[in-house]
């Protein structure tokens, strides 16, 4: 009986470090999603031979990044949360 207990404590501890890792993930993907996408469609274009439409690309990536880097700067705690979330989302 203590064996199955260890067993179970063991997976509940494995999921929460899981749940924290895709929370993190998350909010990564929400802070550089754009300068992902803009980066993985610049290589795209460049290996296809369209080099006009990946240099496109790569300027979108880096103004991503920028405005990024701009909002990653901004101190604030939660209360600010929403606003700032909210003013990236109108871009």
């Amino acid at each position: 009986m203590l064996k199955n207990k260890q067993r179970g404590q063991g997976m509940t501890e494995y999921i929460i470090i899981v749940a924290l890792i895709a929370i993190a993930a998350i909010g990564a993907f929400t802070m550089f999603g754009d300068v992902v996408r803009n980066q993985t469609a610049s290589m795209a274009a460049e290996l296809s031979g369209d080099g006009v439409r990946g240099v496109a690309a790569n300027a979108e990536a880096k103004k991503g990044g920028k405005r990024a880097t701009e909002i990653a700067k901004k101190k604030g705690g939660l209360a600010e949360y929403n606003q700032t979330a909210s003013s990236d989302t109108t871009r």
